[in-house]
């Protein structure tokens, strides 16, 4: 089945949040196609299930906690936001190959913007030798996934200095027009995402130990 892709721009998260939780019910109940959230957000600081408060530094911009896994992250215009709602029940109920999974889209983005990222060990997420390039955090109900990543693009960093990163303290968090230290176009960048995700889907079975071929480990 094909991959349902939707653009809707800057969102709140109270409402992509509502999005999502009715999606899921119509998936599961087999009443609506898998589908590829892509969106940025105003200033927002959402924390995860095992999150802790005390990683927020500033209490000026609004905190959601919500349940996916992971801690604290920082959400903003200029990140590029994406919420997979895919089917996990028809594909083998592996939480840890679906990150795995997310994590390869995005270091397969990088790469086509000429940005070598890669996974760090014992932890989820892309990094580059620089600092961290993309947060995720994924949770799924009824064998449906919910949340996923946030890509940095082109935004202003200095929100991730008032927390601590994924409960990381110095964490460095870099953004892709940093790296490249030229103008990123967000539609260009939601255009390479789909792309990867939409392939990358397709080639869902695992491969040895659960990942995917540009993992290190392999």
């Amino acid at each position: 089945m094909e991959l349902k892709v939707q653009d809707l721009g800057t969102i709140g998260y109270g409402l992509a949040l509502a999005l999502q939780e009715d999606l899921v019910g119509r998936i599961a109940a087999g009443r609506a196609e898998e589908t590829l959230l892509l969106l940025e957000h105003p200033p927002v600081y959402t924390v995860g299930r095992g999150g802790h408060l005390e990683n927020v530094l500033d209490e000026s911009i609004e905190v959601v906690r919500i349940n996916r896994g992971g801690d604290i992250t920082y959400h903003a215009p200029g990140q590029l936001v994406g919420y997979p709602l895919l089917n996990l029940g028809r594909r083998g109920r592996d939480l840890h190959h679906y990150l795995r999974f997310l994590e390869e889209v995005l270091i397969q983005t990088a790469a086509r913007f000429g940005v070598v990222a890669r996974r760090e060990a014992g932890l989820t997420g892309v990094w580059t030798a620089q600092g961290k390039l993309a947060s995720i955090g994924a949770g799924a109900r009824r064998w449906v996934s919910m949340h996923g990543f946030a890509l940095n693009v082109s935004l202003d960093l200095t929100g991730f200095q008032r927390i601590h990163p994924c409960g990381i303290q110095d964490c460095r968090m870099v953004s892709l027009e940093e790296l490249t230290e030229a103008q990123m176009s967000m539609p260009a960048v939601k255009d390479t995402v789909a792309e990867i995700f939409q392939k990358l889907l397709t080639e869902w079975l695992p491969l040895a130990e659960g990942v995917f071929a540009s993992d290190p480990s392999l």
